[in-house]
């Protein structure tokens, strides 16, 4: 088990910013909801919320340097911690393909109708034969589609 001549010895190795956070923030104290210095908080009193103390870029930040220490565990919970970002992507929700761009409407039509008109080319034998028997156009009661 560490005693407190280890954790100082750790203390003194760590770099200005995250011994200020951690002087500011005490690590078992930052688990607080209340007084988690990344999460937005609001006023008793007023029941205003304030803007978290650490922007999402700070908190990146932070983090970043205290992963390179070995002390990301004993940073208050954040939506930037690497575990929430491995879990995010991992299990989060996917992302949808990307949308091709929209196009004029004769190019996003124009398979579809090249299509009905090579239906048409085909079964035109057919139908010049039944215009014929109908003779020639009396008695057909509509026109084909």
């Amino acid at each position: 088990m560490a005693t407190s001549a280890d954790f100082i010895r750790l203390a003194q190795t760590l770099p200005p910013r995250l011994t200020r956070f951690f002087a500011r923030y005490p690590p078992n104290t930052a688990n607080d909801v209340v007084k988690n210095p990344f999460k937005p908080t609001i006023h008793p009193v007023t029941k205003k919320w304030h803007n978290p103390v650490y922007s999402l870029r700070r908190q990146r930040e932070l983090v970043v340097l205290a992963r390179d220490y070995g002390v990301e565990d004993l940073l208050p919970p954040t939506v930037k911690k690497t575990a929430v970002r491995e879990k995010r992507a991992l299990e989060g929700p996917k992302m949808k393909k990307m949308r091709l761009p929209k196009g004029k409407e004769w190019e996003r039509t124009l398979k579809g109708r090249l299509e009905m008109r090579e239906k048409a080319m085909r079964g035109m034998p057919n139908l010049i034969e039944r215009w014929r028997k109908a003779g020639h156009g009396r008695g057909w009661t509509e026109w084909p589609r």
